[in-house]
C-alpha cells in the first residue's frame, strides 16, 4: 500500500480522467499562491466533485470511503485519540473492532501521521478515507469540552478548597491565565462549537448545573464541584461591570468574549436562588451581522406583504410571539431593509442587542429612570421617519407608541401574545380606545420557531391515531401526507434535528376588521379577520412545513393551541386533560 500512497493526487485524478492536465495547472497555481491542499483547491474551484475525487482515492488506497455523518460514533471511544492529535492528523476513531480501530482521516496518504496514530492506540490501525468537512464538524461535535471543563472545574475547586469567599473575590483580577478564566474560556468554547444560544449556571445543593440551549432545548453538564459556584459568578459579574458586593437582588450585565475566532457579545442575567446565585447567558454572534428579511425564512408569500407593509408612510407594525420566538430577529431584519440614507430610524430597547449604522440606538436604563415612555417622547422630538420600540409593556407606552404611528411615523415594536388576531385585542384591554388601534394599527406578524429535520438522516414516520385527529382538525387529507422525522446521526448529535425554521401568520388590517375595533367589538374582530384575504394561522403554515418533510408532527402539534376549535368528533374521541400533547392543554 506505501507505493500507492506515494503516488501524486494530481496524477491519480488525470490517470482516471478526473480531471485534465489544463485543469490541473490552474489548481497548482491557486495552490502555489495560497497554500492550501490542491484536493481543497480543487474542490474549491469546482474542478471536481469531493465525493468523487474520495471515492477515486479509496479505490486507488483500497481503503473505504466513509460518510461519517452517516455513522453512529460513540463519544467515549474517539477520546482513546486526544484532540490535539485527533485535530493535528486531521483523524478520527470510527469503531472499535476485535483486534483493530477504523480511523478515519481526510489524508491516509499521509504517512507520519499514521505510524504516530497506530503507534499511540494499544491495536492495529484500519484506515478510511472521510470528507474534511464532516471530520471538522465531527472534532467539534464530540470532542466538545466536557473533559476540558471537568478538569478545570477540579483544578479550580482545589486552588480554593480551604479559602472563603472574602479571598476569593481578592483573587478574581484581569489574569486570564487563572484556573477560573480557563474554566470560562472552555465554557463558551463549548456553548459555540455545539451552537448553542444560551448557557444557564445553576448551583444545586449537591452540584453546579451548566446547561446549553440549543434549537431550543437544554442540554445538561453537571460539574460535582458544587464550591466553585461563587468564583465563577463573581468572575462573570466582574466582566460585565456588576457589583459584585450585591447577591440579594438580580442584576443584568453585558460581556464581550472572543471565542474560537468569533466576537460574541453575553447578555448576563443573575438570579438569587436557594444555593446561591443562578446566571444565564444570552450569545449574540456579532461577527455573524444581521440578517435581512429574505434570509429570514419569511415564506415569500407573507414576506413580499410584510414588505409592502414597511414601505408604508406611517403606522404600528407589530411582532408578536413568546420568549424565544425569534420577534428581535425579525425586526433587526426589518430595519436594516428600511435603513437608508434618506430615512432617519431610532430605537428604543431593552437591551440593545446588535449595533446597526447609521441608526440612533437608545439604551433603556431604569436605574435613572431612562424607561420606554420617556425615550419615546423624546424621540418624537427629534423627527425620526421610523421608531422602534423594543416592546409594548404598558399602556403608557402603547400611547406614545400609537401618537407616533397616528403623526406620520411608521412604528415598529413587539408583544407578547400567542397569535396576531389576539393582539390587537390586547391593545385594547391595555387602555387604548378601539378607534385609536383601528386608526394606527396597520399589520401584526406572529411567529415561532419550530426545530428543522435533520436532513441526513430523515426518515418516514407514522403519527398516532391521538396525533391524527389532530391534524386533521388543521387540515382534513392530513392522512394522505408522508410524514418525516430524524433518526438521529453524528451531524445531528443523535437528536434527529439540526437548525430551526420560522413559522409565520401575517394578518393586514381591512376596512371590516378596523370598523369593528371602533365598535370595540372583539369577538366581531376575530370572525372576520379570520377570514381576512391571505390570513393563515400559524398551524396551518405549521403544517404546511411537515407537508414538505422539514419538520415533525410534534412540531406541528406545538402550535395548535386553542382546544375549544376541535370539532366535535375529535373531542368525542380525545379528552385534552389525559390525551392531547401538552403543548395543546
Amino acid at each position: 500500500m506505501k507505493n500507492n500512497l506515494r503516488i501524486r493526487l494530481g496524477d491519480l485524478l488525470i490517470q482516471d480522467g478526473l480531471i485534465t492536465q489544463e485543469q490541473l495547472n490552474q489548481a497548482l497555481d491557486e495552490q502555489s499562491r495560497t497554500g492550501r491542499k490542491l484536493g481543497a483547491v480543487l474542490i474549491d474551484l469546482g474542478i471536481v466533485e469531493e465525493s468523487e475525487m474520495l471515492n477515486q482515492l479509496a479505490d486507488h488506497l483500497h481503503i473505504p470511503f466513509i460518510d461519517i455523518d452517516k455513522r453512529k460514533i460513540d463519544a467515549d471511544l474517539i477520546k482513546k485519540l486526544p484532540e490535539i492529535q485527533a485535530r493535528r492528523f486531521r483523524a478520527l476513531i470510527i469503531e472499535e473492532r476485535d483486534h483493530s480501530f477504523l480511523v478515519g482521516m481526510a489524508d491516509p496518504a499521509d504517512i507520519t501521521a499514521v505510524d504516530t496514530i497506530g503507534g499511540m492506540l494499544p491495536k492495529t490501525v484500519e484506515l478510511a478515507i472521510v470528507s474534511e468537512a464532516q471530520l471538522t464538524a465531527a472534532h467539534d461535535n464530540l470532542y466538545r469540552k466536557t473533559e476540558e471543563i471537568a478538569s478545570f472545574a477540579e483544578e479550580l475547586a482545589q486552588e480554593y478548597a480551604d479559602e472563603g469567599e472574602f479571598s476569593i473575590t481578592a483573587d478574581l483580577g484581569e489574569d486570564q491565565d487563572t484556573a477560573v478564566s480557563r474554566l470560562l474560556q472552555s465554557i463558551f468554547e463549548d456553548a459555540v462549537m455545539s451552537k448553542a444560544s444560551d448557557i444557564h449556571i445553576e448551583p444545586g445543593e449537591d452540584a453546579l448545573r451548566i446547561r446549553h440551549r440549543i434549537d431550543g432545548v437544554l442540554q445538561e453538564n453537571i460539574i460535582k464541584q458544587k464550591n466553585i459556584a461563587a468564583a465563577l459568578v463573581l468572575r462573570l459579574k466582574l466582566m460585565a461591570g456588576m457589583d459584585i458586593s450585591e447577591r440579594r437582588l438580580p442584576q443584568d450585565g453585558r460581556a464581550q468574549m472572543t471565542v474560537k475566532g468569533k466576537q460574541i457579545d453575553i447578555r448576563l442575567s443573575t438570579m438569587p436562588i436557594q444555593d446561591g446565585e443562578a446566571i444565564v447567558m444570552r450569545l449574540l454572534d456579532q461577527s455573524s451581522g444581521i440578517l435581512g428579511l429574505d434570509k429570514s425564512g419569511m415564506p415569500p408569500k407573507i414576506l413580499k406583504r410584510f414588505k409592502n407593509l414597511l414601505n408604508r408612510p406611517n403606522g404600528l407594525i407589530l411582532v408578536t410571539g413568546p420568549t424565544g420566538s425569534g420577534k428581535t430577529t425579525t425586526l433587526y431584519g426589518s430595519l436594516t431593509e428600511l435603513n437608508s440614507p434618506e430615512k432617519k430610524i431610532i430605537t428604543v430597547e431593552d437591551p440593545v442587542e446588535y449595533s446597526l449604522p447609521r441608526i440612533n440606538q437608545v439604551q433603556i436604563n431604569n436605574k435613572i429612570d431612562l424607561d420606554f415612555a420617556r425615550v419615546l417622547r423624546t424621540t418624537l422630538r427629534q423627527d425620526p421617519d421610523i421608531i422602534m420600540v423594543g416592546e409594548m409593556r404598558d399602556q403608557e407606552t402603547v400611547s406614545i407608541g400609537m401618537r407616533g404611528a397616528l403623526t406620520g411615523h411608521l412604528v415598529l415594536s413587539t408583544l407578547h401574545t400567542n397569535d396576531s388576531i389576539s393582539s390587537a385585542t390586547r391593545l385594547i384591554d391595555m387602555g387604548t380606545p378601539g378607534y385609536l388601534v383601528a386608526s394606527a394599527l396597520r399589520g401584526i406578524v406572529a411567529q415561532r420557531l419550530a426545530r428543522k429535520i435533520c436532513e441526513n438522516c430523515k426518515t418516514d414516520a407514522l403519527p398516532t391515531d391521538e396525533q391524527m385527529l389532530w391534524l386533521q382538525h388543521i387540515n382534513p387529507n392530513a392522512h394522505m401526507v408522508n410524514y418525516k422525522k430524524g433518526a438521529g446521526c453524528q451531524k445531528c448529535n443523535q437528536t434527529g434535528n439540526s437548525g430551526r425554521v420560522g413559522v409565520f401568520e401575517l394578518l393586514e388590517m381591512t376596512d371590516a376588521m378596523m370598523t369593528k375595533l371602533k365598535e370595540d367589538d372583539s369577538i366581531g374582530f376575530t370572525e372576520v379577520a379570520k377570514k381576512a384575504p391571505g390570513y393563515q394561522p400559524l398551524s396551518h403554515a405549521a403544517f404546511e412545513y411537515a407537508e414538505a418533510g422539514l419538520i415533525t408532527v410534534e412540531e406541528v402539534l406545538k402550535l395548535v393551541e386553542n382546544v375549544s376549535e376541535i370539532n366535535s368528533t375529535a373531542a368525542a374521541e380525545i379528552t385534552p386533560a389525559e390525551d392531547a400533547p401538552d403543548a395543546l392543554v
